[in-house]
């Protein structure tokens, strides 16, 4: 399964340097295959895992501010992995 994960907070401090940093620490804490695109982070690995990193970032973004924008793009094709090393993704 491949996710795109975008986080965008919608108030509170204009400095993001910090809470997207830590935002990246837990993405590549997780061990999941992972690529930073302009538009997101694209994330491969099993729906649980997925959805488990996905929950612990938008839970550490609302840390920083009261109102948080998430939104997650899914490609689920069955019996494919590696998608990230082996095809360009256009989710």
């Amino acid at each position: 399964m491949l996710v795109e994960l975008s986080i965008i907070p919608v108030k509170g401090s204009l400095r993001l340097r910090e809470p997207i940093a830590e935002m990246l620490c837990i993405v590549d804490r997780s061990e999941l295959p992972y690529q930073l695109t302009p538009g997101g982070t694209q994330i491969e690995g099993t729906w649980d895992g997925v959805m488990a990193l996905v929950r612990e970032c938008h839970e550490q973004m609302c840390k920083h501010s009261p109102h948080v924008f998430t939104t997650i793009k899914i490609e689920d094709e069955v019996g494919v992995e590696n998608k990230l090393l082996y095809k360009e993704v256009s989710l």
